[in-house]
């Protein structure tokens, strides 16, 4: 259904809200200029310059001028508009808070006389007292205990001594003077991971300060022997079962603010491309100095978190841009996530925000570096995953092309991805695919005293990185981390490997491997559980979803992925009826002939 707007009333609204946002200070001009732009050619039909919103920021007055050569009146699709608006302000404008974007998108849609809409749209939303005994029949069902053992339980609190306990190899060095900070999502107790960059020389030096779980873990304790059983902390939208004890996890091994923590530190110089020039990693005593959230970075971060900011905007950038160089290939897919508020259950799909990513690019550069060390020691375990293939390549392409994606035949993907907007429907459809460019990704233990026993892989990178990489950022939440970081501890401190860490080689790989499809198996069903309860109220009502592929639609409200059946068009917005939501088999959908 089609809403007549007054044109005059919504240019001088527009103008407002742009003038208001040179006001605020924000560096908006490229993400507005975006979204004008695709604002302008899909819903009015008259595109403006690509330099108007820059104009927007620098002279008002010439934009609001611009803007006035518009028709009088235009008649817009109002879904469309909204769609495209929200969709590239969360993508395009990570750095607006909650408020700015709805007052943005209020002054856009105040001038419209809303009529009715021919589809549902539901704040849809489930009671997690009523969904919880699901989850936990999904983790019983899967192997998963919600409770540590009391054995178990000693053994962390025994871990707790202040002195390293005598299996723990290498010297403790005093660390506490490094500004260390940690960045996690709110709320998080279980914090794995301590930041601190500083500039030598004009070049970067990254201090990377992981918790040493190694330290408190006896290796064949009872502890030891459960955490080979979890393999990884399972996260669930009612609990999350940790690897250890939430007394270790969340307790005296987590790098909590203001407490005196043994950490693994990385030191590791960045050449002035960001190369890395310079790895140290030994044993230490921190102390975090603050406990950050993403929100509060990325909407109100405080003065005196601005520069470690714009030095992980500076380090990230310069590590994606070798990353590209190398010919990486990466997948910028929209993760579909539940929350809970105030006992109630919601879907969102969530794009990572920058801030996100240049934290990531930390954990992936101290991965490379442990790599490094694996390899010149000759012993350790690489996360591998084989490079997509040029028939890979030119498959996807015609599935862009189907899909009606543009890609260039000049164009690298990672070109591509650029100018791909993911909320796109066809992109959405377009990402699926793309999907089996990432296949293949393994754990693969070598050891060169051992080859009959453990060859050197055939390949030791990863084809998302193009490059070697190892997991040791996360011991508190994924078991691999705290051998691989043994073996870096003793090649770079120069004695020997401990045998417990040796020993583990054989079976870490796959014990891995296991362990991760379980995790993804109980995600998957707790997903599809919030999704049945979610829509089992609106059997019969109608929806519009995109085509993922001939048998899958992904809705945007609620943000649910489900079966559909009839004549699915991927990459298409069609309409659709649910049918049925019930468990097991979650909701299923079915297209609406016209």
């Amino acid at each position: 259904m089609k809403l007549e707007c007054d044109g005059e009333l919504f240019r001088s609204q527009l103008a407002l809200r742009l003038d208001a946002t040179q006001r605020t200070g924000q560096p908006a001009a490229v993400q507005l200029d975006f979204v004008l732009r695709r604002c302008s050619a899909q819903s009015f039909g008259h595109p403006l310059e690509r330099n108007d919103a820059l104009n927007a920021v620098t002279s008002p007055q010439r934009f609001q001028e611009r803007v006035h050569s518009l028709q009088h009146h235009v008649t817009i699709d109002h879904r469309r508009l909204l769609a495209v608006l929200t969709s590239t302000l969360r993508l395009r404008a990570p750095a607006w808070n909650h408020q700015q974007r709805c007052v943005f998108l209020g002054l856009c849609v105040e001038p419209f006389r809303v009529g009715t809409m021919p589809t549902t749209r539901i704040v849809a939303h489930a009671p997690l007292a009523e969904v919880a005994p699901v989850f936990e029949g999904i983790r019983r069902t899967a192997g998963v205990e919600d409770q540590h053992s009391l054995e178990v339980i000693r053994d962390a609190e025994a871990g707790r001594e202040p002195n390293d306990l005598p299996h723990v190899q290498g010297p403790r060095v005093d660390a506490d003077h490094l500004p260390l900070v940690t960045i996690d999502p709110a709320g998080s107790r279980d914090l794995d991971q301590a930041v601190a960059i500083e500039r030598v020389d004009g070049r970067f030096r990254v201090h990377y300060a992981i918790a040493d779980v190694g330290a408190h873990v006896v290796p064949g304790s009872a502890l030891d022997l459960d955490t080979r059983e979890r393999i990884e902390t399972t996260y669930c939208p009612d609990k999350r079962i940790g690897l250890h004890p939430p007394q270790m996890s969340e307790g005296y091994a987590s790098l909590l603010p203001e407490q005196r923590t043994k950490a693994v530190l990385w030191t590791l110089d960045l050449a002035s491309d960001g190369e890395l020039d310079g790895v140290s990693v030994v044993r230490a005593w921190v102390t975090s100095r603050r406990q950050y959230s993403y929100d509060e970075l990325t909407e109100r971060p405080p003065e005196e978190a601005l520069d470690l900011i714009e030095s992980m905007r500076a380090v990230g950038d310069l590590r994606r841009s070798l990353t590209r160089a190398r010919g990486a290939v990466t997948l910028p897919k929209p993760s579909q996530e539940v929350s809970e508020h105030a006992g109630h259950l919601t879907l969102e799909f969530r794009a990572a925000r920058q801030l996100e990513d240049d934290n990531a690019q930390i954990s992936l550069l101290t991965g490379m570096a442990a790599a490094r060390l694996m390899l010149e020691a000759g012993v350790g375990i690489l996360r591998t995953m084989p490079p997509a293939s040029d028939e890979a390549i030119e498959r996807l392409r015609r599935q862009a092309a189907a899909l009606g994606v543009v890609w260039p035949a000049s164009a690298t993907y990672a070109d591509m991805l650029d100018h791909l907007d993911v909320e796109a429907p066809h992109a959405a459809a377009f990402l699926v695919a793309a999907v089996s460019l990432f296949r293949g990704a393994s754990w693969e233990p070598f050891d060169s005293a051992r080859p009959g026993d453990l060859p050197m892989p055939e390949s030791t990178t990863h084809g998302a990185l193009a490059a070697p990489y190892a997991h040791v950022t996360a011991p508190l939440r994924r078991l691999v981390d705290r051998y691989g970081t043994e073996v870096c501890l003793a090649h770079h401190g120069g004695y020997p490997i401990p045998t417990w860490a040796l020993d583990s080689l054989p079976w870490i790989g796959t014990a891995m491997s296991a362990g991760v499809q379980r995790g993804s198996t109980i995600e998957r069903a707790c997903i599809a559980a919030v999704e049945t309860a979610l829509l089992q109220p609106h059997i019969g009502e109608e929806f519009e979803g995109v085509g993922l592929d001939r048998s899958t639609v992904q809705l945007a409200e609620p943000a649910v992925i489900a079966r559909c059946n009839g004549d699915v068009e991927p990459g298409i917005l069609q309409r659709v009826r649910l049918v049925s939501s019930s468990a097991p088999h979650g909701p299923v959908f079915e297209v609406i002939v016209p």
